[in-house]
């Protein structure tokens, strides 16, 4: 079953500037969570379980990620 993306509440981080480099983010009504390119918002969506978004937030708050920036 397909879901209407458009339809959507889609917000980002209060801490992104105006650069464009941001994720938005969904909730879904299975419980998932859609996460978009905010440059992008007709292309690509990756649905992930509020678990896994969970885990992905804690690494970055760690700093798991930083090598990547």
């Amino acid at each position: 079953m397909a879901t209407d993306l458009s339809a959507l509440a889609w917000r980002k981080s209060s801490y992104s500037g105006d650069n464009g480099n941001c994720v938005e983010l969904a909730p879904l009504a299975d419980g998932t969570v859609a996460i978009r390119d905010s440059k992008h918002p007709d292309g690509g969506v990756l649905i992930f379980t509020r678990a896994e978004v969970d885990a992905w937030v804690k690494g970055v708050r760690a700093g798991e990620f930083d090598d990547l920036t």
